[in-house]
């Protein structure tokens, strides 16, 4: 159909097998054709995407961005983004996909767990230098040729929480399935990786989000044919050991503990404790920076969906269930048509999420 539409339309095609990881199964094509010449799709459904062509290039290369967000809460709804995350290269210089080129996985596919394979790949102490660097590194190289780094942030920060607003809805009906209100559960949360790439005019464009996101900080390096060695990765150690540290300080409800930390320091005496503490507790300040529900003004407009989903928990009938039955429904329908004890309020509030459902 777009094809119909704009003959000039000249698209390459990025295959994603479902359920893989590390690149493995990844492929490109020119025409959607082809797509089934690699195997049968029903036996491994996949993802196909419009690949994008254009990527912002840096040393000739084309590099993604892991950004690691970490979803502190449903509801309320509670999201932080990592200050920094880890630029990931690829080893061959970058040329637009044509027929010659596609299958040249290290030209197109950033995945680390690929390109480590290749003989051009750089494991690298420095931040700003070899194939994984700090996004930091990155932006500070826009920041010095002009680029409104801010904006890129911004942009960024923007497609983290439409996405996570996208998802919230599914995961507070199965979150309620596993525990229903009103029973003790534990404290939920989740460390999101994020695949970010940059166009060339710096607009962020999302590639995935991965739900177990690695946090490995170390690398294989061959110390002789066959034999390896685990070597500490210190960009890696640098971005990863924050998010994890923090995430703990954000979601541990045992606040004692700092104040216990407090009281050691006072007795330290002012001098010492200043050598010690680099932040709250002695721990460095937070690289973990909250955008949700401080930006929730600029995105409230968004959350229709979510109020379907409050509604569809409500009524239930069943607590701890997916399914919304026949007494359920109708349960729903009149208590809010006429009959609800609902405040009026509340009423016109769900109204247009309830004509959603009918339909």
């Amino acid at each position: 159909m777009m094809k119909e539409s704009d003959p000039s339309w000249k698209p390459t095609f990025i295959v994603k097998p479902d359920g893989g990881c590390q690149g493995d199964g990844i492929y490109l094509v020119k025409d959607p054709s082809d797509v089934r010449l690699t195997g049968s799709l029903q036996n491994r459904p996949a993802v196909v995407q419009e690949y994008i062509c254009k990527p912002l290039l840096v040393d000739k290369l084309k590099f993604d961005i892991r950004l690691y967000v970490l979803l502190k809460s449903l509801e309320p709804l509670e999201i932080y983004v990592a200050k920094d995350g880890l630029s990931r290269f690829c080893t061959e210089p970058y040329q637009e996909p044509t027929v010659k080129n596609l299958h040249q996985v290290f030209m197109h596919l950033t995945n680390y767990s690929l390109n480590i394979h290749s003989g051009n790949f750089i494991h690298s102490d420095n931040a700003n230098t070899g194939s994984k660097r700090t996004f930091s590194s990155i932006l500070c190289r826009l920041s010095s040729r002009g680029a409104d780094v801010k904006k890129v942030w911004s942009d960024i920060i923007s497609l983290v929480i439409k996405t996570i607003i996208a998802l919230t809805p599914e995961l507070k009906v199965y979150y309620q399935s596993d525990i229903p209100a009103g029973k003790p559960g534990p404290t939920c949360f989740q460390i999101l990786g994020f695949d970010i790439l940059l166009m060339k005019n710096l607009k962020p464009m999302l590639l995935e989000v991965n739900a177990n996101p690695s946090m490995r900080i170390e690398h294989e390096q061959e110390l002789s044919p066959g034999v390896f060695e685990n070597v500490p990765s210190p960009v890696d150690e640098e971005v990863k050991v924050a998010v994890i540290r923090d995430t703990l300080r954000l979601v541990d409800p045992q606040k004692k503990k700092r104040k216990d930390i407090q009281v050691q320091l006072d007795w330290l005496g002012k001098s010492k404790a200043s050598k010690l503490m680099t932040g709250p507790a002695g721990l460095p300040s937070l690289c973990l920076k909250q955008v949700f529900p401080k930006y929730a003004k600029q995105f409230n407009y968004l959350r229709l969906v979510d109020k379907v989903a409050a509604l569809f928990i409500r009524f239930l009938g069943v607590k701890g269930t997916t399914k919304l039955g026949p007494t359920g429904f109708r349960t729903f329908i009149r208590l809010l048509w006429g009959h609800s004890s609902l405040p009026q309020a509340k009423v016109k509030d769900f109204q247009v999420p309830v004509q959603c459902i009918v339909h």
